[in-house]
């Protein structure tokens, strides 16, 4: 091996020792398929020893808000999302093929024959990996969703800046 084969191996080692390796996810959609891919890629990276953070917005609160949550909104538009997005992790749609919630109801049956945890199982293993989870500040006042709705083990409350920070270091940013 020569000196220019080598140089190309040290220039990575010296980007893998300046960046660390971290994993950013924003979770925009509230589907139970779109929610399991975003927590199966967090969980498997925090395994692999990553930093992994999960920023939570619009729809994908839902996920990260205790099941039958509802908005404390003073506008009815407001309480009619809070209405309609009732929250928990248990009573996602699925992004195709929900039928009226047939669909999330086969989903489950199936991931359970199959020994596959679900949106609550994922959740918990995150957070027992130290997942970083962050709700969106905007989109909770936005829609009126209030604070004390949110899941316990929500690490923060914070806004695109704080994303982007986390985001700016990450090795791998995802948006679902």
């Amino acid at each position: 091996m020569n000196a220019t084969q080598i140089e190309p191996t040290a220039a990575l080692a010296d980007l893998k020792e300046k960046k660390p390796e971290s994993v950013t996810i924003v979770c925009l959609s509230g589907d139970m398929d779109k929610a399991m891919a975003a927590f199966i890629i967090a969980t498997g990276a925090a395994a692999m020893g990553m930093k992994v953070t999960m920023f939570f917005t619009f729809w994908g609160l839902n996920i990260i808000r205790k099941p039958e949550s509802t908005s404390s909104a003073k506008d009815w538009m407001r309480r009619a999302f809070g209405w309609i997005n009732k929250g928990g992790a248990s009573n996602l749609p699925l992004s195709r093929f929900h039928f009226g919630g047939l669909g999330s109801t086969m989903m489950k049956k199936v991931m359970q024959n199959n020994r596959m945890p679900g949106i609550a199982e994922l959740l918990e293993t995150a957070q027992d990996l130290d997942v970083k989870l962050i709700a969106c500040t905007t989109t909770l006042g936005m829609l009126g969703i209030p604070k004390d709705s949110l899941i316990d083990g929500v690490d923060e409350l914070a806004g695109v800046s704080t994303y982007l920070a986390e985001a700016r270091h990450g090795s791998v940013n995802l948006f679902i």
